[in-house]
């Protein structure tokens, strides 16, 4: 009965640590990368409140998708997280910041949870949770954010859709699977499209470790309704910065789309 409670137990850690990762402990080197992009129109449709630090309630209402973040994920499915107990440095890239906040902005008022305790910036985060886990390929802060940005600005995902008259309105929706051939035949393998009650959400393109394009582990599921929560007809909506209750005119529940990522 012991032998067969302290395999049970090995079993149950083992899973713990394929699944989630568990913060400070070593974890297996990541399968691949995944650069997730948020569509502005759906998640600032949210805001409810403005301050400062929210771009969705800037001057002008934000014309394209905005990183999320560059993801490392195994090919089960899982992902590592919180690799190492490595402080986030913002010195380390003052010469990017300009460029983050036009591209990777923080689309809430609400700090970002960090790794081993307290709230900080949304890169923190972002680095934190995901940075660290990059390792080889990736060794520090600079690294990380210039070469979500060089992905980012190689393959633009906003001008593919603009070019072929995938338009953000209110008015019209697009099918699905249109969406998905237009970034499949330009970025030269299948995303991941996530959607949020009709409204297209989040864009994922993932690369092998050379940063080459590949098939999102799930691509072949991206137009599954289940997977993905995204009808055969989807909406790209704008929105109005610093409008509070936009949410209640599209029908979306407030939420924080950088709470869980």
């Amino acid at each position: 009965m012991a032998s067969l409670l302290r395999s049970l137990a090995s079993a149950v850690l083992l899973a713990l640590l394929a699944v989630r990762g568990i913060e400070g402990t070593e974890q297996r080197e990541f399968d691949y990368f995944l650069l997730s992009l948020l569509w502005p129109g759906t998640s600032c449709a949210a805001t409810r409140h403005c301050c400062s630090d929210n771009a969705c309630c800037r001057s002008s209402p934000l014309p394209e998708f905005t990183i999320h973040g560059l993801w490392v994920d195994y090919n089960d499915g899982t992902w590592p997280a919180c690799c190492t107990h490595s402080n986030f440095d913002i010195k380390k890239i003052t010469s990017l910041l300009p460029t983050l906040e036009k591209y990777w902005p923080t689309l809430s008022c609400s700090s970002s949870s960090l790794c081993f305790g307290g709230k900080g910036l949304f890169w923190a985060h972002e680095w934190e949770k995901h940075g660290t886990c990059s390792y080889p390929i990736i060794q520090d802060e600079y690294s990380y954010f210039s070469k979500a940005l060089d992905l980012y600005f190689k393959h633009n995902m906003t001008e593919v859709l603009t070019n072929a008259g995938i338009l953000a309105t209110d008015d019209k929706k697009y099918p699905l699977k249109d969406l998905a051939a237009i970034i499949t035949r330009a970025f030269g393998a299948t995303p991941q499209l996530v959607c949020r009650h009709g409204a297209l959400d989040e864009l994922r393109l993932c690369f092998y470790k050379d940063f080459k394009p590949r098939d999102c582990v799930d691509g072949a599921d991206v137009l599954a309704n289940k997977q993905n929560n995204c009808p055969k007809y989807v909406s790209l909506p704008t929105y109005t910065p610093g409008l509070t209750d936009i949410s209640e005119s599209i029908g979306l529940a407030m939420y924080n789309p950088l709470s869980v990522a």
